[in-house]
């Protein structure tokens, strides 16, 4: 049996190229815009591009954050994905005031100017993860993977931390916490790597 996807639709995902990615590895996917039953769901997928503030405020319109602490407290596997990362911290530089999911304990800071980066990144970048991280299994150490972003996690917490990449500062590139896990690139455009995480989340829905 394939594993089934909710893919979270609150107006400010890349959704149909994750989408895409998720079918090529083998996973049925549903968009989800607002809540919903989640017991026929193995896994969750949060993405996102575009600013912190508005993020939360469409998920919070669209009572997804709910449906989001509901998932957690499931235990289940979730992914988010670029703005899905930030947003599971407690607060952005983006938009003081505006408080995130607070899942990962920590702020998301922006880019210091400088005249040797362009911010935002954009591109291919290493990212060094921990060997005993899942969703890098069968991914070679220090690979490429692609990045478009002005502002970065910084937890609190580094066990949180599941690989760091190197933009003038060394930031926390995915975050891990149990069975919640988060990209700041994107895998549905980091081609043979990103597919491979992908592959690896499913698997994690399998067992």
């Amino acid at each position: 049996m394939k594993s089934r996807i909710a893919l979270l639709d609150y107006g400010m995902g890349n959704l149909h190229s994750v989408s895409k990615a998720l079918e090529h590895v083998g996973a049925d996917v549903d968009w989800i815009q607002e809540p919903c039953c989640l017991e026929p769901y193995h896994g969750m997928i949060l993405p996102g591009v575009g600013h912190f503030g508005d993020g939360i405020r469409q998920l919070r319109r669209r009572k997804l954050d709910g449906l989001i602490m509901e998932w957690f407290a499931s235990d289940k596997p979730f992914l988010g994905i670029c703005l899905g990362l930030q947003m599971l911290f407690d607060c952005s530089d983006e938009e003081p005031g505006v408080p995130g999911l607070g899942i990962l304990p920590g702020r998301v800071r922006k880019f210091k100017a400088d005249p040797n980066r362009r911010v935002p990144q954009m591109g291919w970048n290493q990212v060094s993860a921990r060997k005993d991280c899942p969703l890098f299994a069968g991914i070679s150490p220090d690979s490429y993977f692609y990045f478009v972003h002005s502002y970065y996690a910084d937890p609190d917490d580094s066990s949180v931390t599941g690989a760091t990449t190197e933009y003038g500062v060394s930031y926390c590139s995915f975050g891990w916490k149990g069975s919640v896990y988060a990209s700041q690139f994107h895998p549905e455009k980091s081609q043979k790597n990103g597919l491979r995480m992908l592959t690896n989340f499913v698997g994690l829905l399998q067992e």
